[in-house]
């Protein structure tokens, strides 16, 4: 008999993407906060994120087989942040609030 849930599993991957937060205040801030959680959350496969402004990263949990590092990088890009090497959309970017935006 086979463990369904522990095949599941297996397809399970964490991928830590360097972004380009600009402070706490982000996470705490209505728009900008609930914006990037959102992008992410919304992402086919996602399990679970992490934000942690203090090391500018974001931590992603997510199914291999339904999304990929680089869906997620460009999910986060179009929240307006950048995320390792794939930097933030024009659009994305407009959208932050000023006290968002990095200087």
């Amino acid at each position: 008999m086979v463990n369904t849930s522990l095949a599941q599993d297996s397809k399970v991957e964490t991928i830590t993407i360097k972004t380009s937060i600009a402070c706490s205040h982000c996470m705490a801030c209505g728009s900008c906060g609930a914006r990037i959680d959102s992008h992410i959350q919304e992402g086919k496969g996602i399990r679970k994120v992490k934000i942690k402004t203090e090391l500018k990263t974001i931590e992603v949990t997510y199914n291999e087989q339904k999304t990929t590092p680089s869906e997620i990088r460009n999910t986060i890009a179009a929240a307006g942040y950048d995320a390792d090497d794939v930097k933030a959309t024009k659009s994305g970017f407009s959208e932050l609030d000023g006290c968002c935006k990095p200087h």
